[in-house]
């Protein structure tokens, strides 16, 4: 926020920033009882999404970059795994998460695309 770094700057930073905004909007709709159960692990996995983007920009050696973004990747398969029990436990409609599954998929395209460069930032 105050160091304005590269990364900044990245389309993947700013979707899984929107991401984690929306993840939080939609715990905040899930019951109470869920809230050490999916809510805490919504929030945690979208949060380590958005944090090892920074983090693994800031890396200087290649290969460090892209494990940081492959944490970052598997967060976001997590996030969608746990949407997908949501859905089942019918505490939301697949039809109501519709804007946080354009933010999973971009988010989740961009850092493949990120792994998958040669001479990624």
């Amino acid at each position: 926020m105050f160091l304005k770094l590269n990364h900044y700057d990245l389309d993947v930073y700013q979707y899984s920033y929107s991401l984690n905004l929306e993840i939080y909007r939609l715990t905040k709709r899930l019951p109470d009882s869920e809230r050490f159960n999916l809510i805490s692990q919504l929030r945690r996995a979208a949060l380590s999404t958005h944090l090892n983007i920074s983090e693994g920009s800031s890396r200087k050696s290649l290969a460090e970059r892209k494990r940081f973004y492959e944490i970052s990747r598997g967060s976001v398969v997590e996030i969608d795994s746990a949407i997908d029990i949501v859905v089942g436990l019918e505490y939301l409609s697949k039809e109501q998460l519709t804007a946080l599954g354009v933010l999973i998929v971009n988010t989740f395209k961009l850092l493949n695309g990120l792994i998958n460069k040669k001479d990624n930032i």
